[in-house]
């Protein structure tokens, strides 16, 4: 996909420690957010699953797989502010993405 400000499915997020954006699901503590997370592997810290980015030792803040509904690229510096949460239902695989 070229499309960087295109929301997609977490079944096809990188879980290489890269960071990305991500809709994080309304629930009973608030709205839908966009939080900047990564897959991070299991270490003395924590388990392995997705960290927000801003997690540091001690302070580690995870999401568990439900809590997020899609995934998008880091926007390139300098290009327009921070995407709006996604509020559609799931956003669906394409053409077998995250395979």
């Amino acid at each position: 996909m070229d499309e960087p400000d295109h929301w997609r499915n977490m079944a096809s997020a990188p879980r290489d420690g890269s960071r990305i954006l991500v809709t994080v699901r309304s629930s009973e503590q608030g709205p839908a957010e966009v939080d900047m997370a990564y897959w991070a592997r299991a270490d003395q810290f924590g388990e392995e699953g997705w960290r927000a980015s801003d997690s540091s030792p001690g302070r580690i803040v995870e999401y568990a797989e439900p809590e997020l509904r899609c995934w998008m690229p880091l926007p390139t510096a300098g290009r327009g502010s921070m995407p709006s949460p996604w509020e559609g239902d799931d956003v669906p695989l394409v053409d077998g993405e995250g395979i």
